[in-house]
């Protein structure tokens, strides 16, 4: 393709987070870029935020309803190529269901949807329409995770035995809810978020990073969910036993109530032969250790790595990457399945994104993860999606 990518976004406006990062990864490699959204509910407030941007004022639309029928009449020389939707969770499935089938490519934040039965519904719809949804579990974009999951592969960790992989997080320690705080406010209520706050939140980062690396399916779990907080309406801290396909072991927990920690995800795989361990927030650096040998430190930039993470570094070695590169990195490739979407031609078999085959999975997790607490902290089977 020998032009920009065009995309709208949908949410995303003034006092959003996650809508500044997505905009920030999209256009990091010059590959895209915004032409049109909706980026509040809120039609002044969507307005003010297209002006922030500097967007034509005729693509900038009151609502979702009014973008889809409002590009979807344009010319194909000017009409989107996908939209991006960064809205709370139970405002995903309605518009990725519609811009699927009005003909656009969809990226969607994470978790997919607002429950189980939507996911799979939305799943049906990008199966119907054959157009392309990226699911952002950023993580997954880092080079050195990238180089975790290639020694699970090529066989140097041998055979998994045990997962232990966490995500503590300290910013809901206290009601921030009752303060006003606009991410807090959605992610607590049950009405927004969905049936799980802490574990639908980061919880899916956590799972999504593990299958990732391991490629192991979860068989059945057994979990643990609290609320520290007074008041608050879900879970805030959350513990779970993994029993893997296969015979392997996991722990996983999440917590949004661990008091000084920031955003801690990290994961252990212990095999047969060796083990490895990543800190996201470390994430130049991969340690793996074998039983005779002193540990080794893989950094990220070297040309001792293996394909895939040379292929998603962006920079030297000694210059650190993070986040936002990971995140660029899910767009990278979303914009080659995009293209070739776009200009008829085979999707590329070596594409490396979450799908909504990943956004089914997820939503599978959190819902097994409620049932089992629910029925105080039970062995639940994990349900075939």
């Amino acid at each position: 393709m020998n032009r920009k990518l065009r995309f709208g976004m949908i949410g995303g406006g003034r006092g959003a987070f996650i809508g500044a990062v997505h905009r920030i990864a999209a256009v990091m490699d010059g590959k895209a870029e915004l032409v049109a959204g909706a980026f509040s509910s809120d039609a002044g407030r969507s307005k003010a935020s297209g002006a922030d941007l500097f967007l034509d004022p005729a693509r900038v639309y009151a609502s979702y309803e009014e973008m889809a029928r409002g590009e979807a009449s344009r010319p194909s020389t000017d009409r989107l190529d996908f939209v991006v939707i960064v809205t709370p969770n139970h405002q995903h499935f309605p518009p990725a269901k519609l811009f699927l089938e009005s003909g656009f490519n969809v990226v969607l934040d994470k978790p997919a949807t607002f429950d189980l039965g939507e996911a799979k519904k939305l799943r049906a719809v990008v199966r119907k329409t054959k157009k392309v949804l990226v699911l952002t579990h950023n993580y997954t974009g880092n080079a050195m995770v990238k180089q975790a999951r290639e020694f699970v592969r090529n066989g140097t960790v041998g055979e998994i035995r045990k997962v232990v992989v966490e995500y503590p997080q300290g910013w809901l320690s206290t009601f921030l809810e009752q303060t006003g705080q606009k991410q807090a406010g959605w992610r607590t209520d049950p009405k927004r978020s969905g049936a799980a706050g802490c574990m639908g939140d980061i919880g899916t980062h956590a799972e999504n990073l593990a299958r990732y690396i391991t490629g192991l399916r979860i068989e059945s779990l057994c979990a643990d969910l609290t609320t520290f907080v007074k008041g608050r309406k879900l879970d805030d801290d959350g513990n779970v036993l993994v029993r893997y396909r296969g015979g392997a072991k996991g722990v996983l927990h999440a917590s949004q109530i661990s008091v000084g920690d920031e955003n801690m995800l990290n994961i252990r795989v212990y095999g047969s032969k060796a083990g490895l361990e990543w800190h996201q927030e470390f994430p130049n650096e991969l340690v793996l250790k074998f039983p005779d040998q002193p540990r080794q430190i893989w950094r990220r930039g070297n040309g001792y790595l293996s394909g895939p993470a040379k292929k998603f570094a962006r920079i030297p070695a000694g210059h650190p990457e993070g986040y936002l590169e990971a995140f660029a990195n899910i767009y990278l490739e979303a914009f080659r399945a995009v293209a070739a979407e776009v200009e008829g031609k085979p999707q590329p078999k070596d594409l490396d994104f979450p799908t909504i085959d990943d956004g089914v999975e997820g939503m599978a997790f959190i819902e097994t993860v409620v049932k089992s607490s629910r029925r105080g902290a039970k062995w639940v089977k994990f349900p075939k999606v």
